[in-house]
Order: structure tokens, then C-alpha cells, then sequence
């Protein structure tokens, strides 16, 4: 049976790639980063976020989800948005980790009902 926990939290990893991409795409023209450096920044967290939307077969996917969610909000420091763009993300891998993982566990409760 699929983990419900660890689809949402890929499916959230999976929109924060793009829109971690999209940040790093317009990091030159909001700061004095350069345009390799904002394009290299944005591909490596995309990167990240797909990896760890990979492996979330594995517990170490879901530690390497929360470490996206801290890169996120630490990516503030160079572009102030992302502050609150990474606090969102946070609130939605979160919840899709605790939501995810009490669905989960209510739907092993209730196989063991079920099962004679």
C-alpha cells in the first residue's frame, strides 16, 4: 500500500522545484546576484527538491524535504520574499507530512478492522 504521507510531501517538493527554479531565474534582476549564479541557485534547489521528492521511498527523503523547506527560508537573506514564499512552503510540507502520516495511520487502523 502507498504512503499518503510521502505523496503529498513529494507533490509539494514537486511545485517548490519549479517555483525555486522561477526565484533563481529572477534573482539577477532583483538583487546584484549574477545571472549564472541566480540560474545556478535556482537549478541546484530545483534539483534538490526533485531528489528528495525521488527518495521519498526512503526515510532519508522526507529529512531531505525539511531541509529544503530551512534552504528555502534561508534563501531570505539574499531575496527578502523568500522569507514568506518559504514560510508558506513550510506550512505546506508540513502539513502535508503530519496530515499525510495521520491518514496513514487511520487507514492501517482500519485494514486491521477489516482484516479477520
Amino acid at each position: 500500500m502507498r504512503s499518503i504521507q510521502r505523496s503529498m510531501c513529494s507533490g509539494m517538493l514537486g511545485l517548490q522545484a519549479v517555483v525555486l527554479f522561477l526565484v533563481g531565474v529572477t534573482l539577477p534582476s532583483v538583487t546584484d546576484v549574477g545571472a549564472a549564479v541566480g540560474i545556478g541557485i535556482g537549478l541546484g534547489l530545483a534539483v534538490l527538491c526533485v531528489l528528495a521528492a525521488g527518495l521519498m521511498r526512503r526515510p532519508v527523503g522526507l529529512a531531505l524535504g525539511w531541509a529544503v523547506q530551512v534552504v528555502s527560508i534561508v534563501l531570505g537573506f539574499v531575496i527578502t520574499a523568500m522569507f514568506a514564499l518559504g514560510a508558506v512552503f513550510l506550512a505546506l510540507y508540513g502539513g502535508a507530512y503530519f496530515l499525510g502520516a495521520r491518514i496513514d495511520q487511520e487507514r492501517a487502523e482500519r485494514t486491521a478492522q477489516e482484516t479477520p
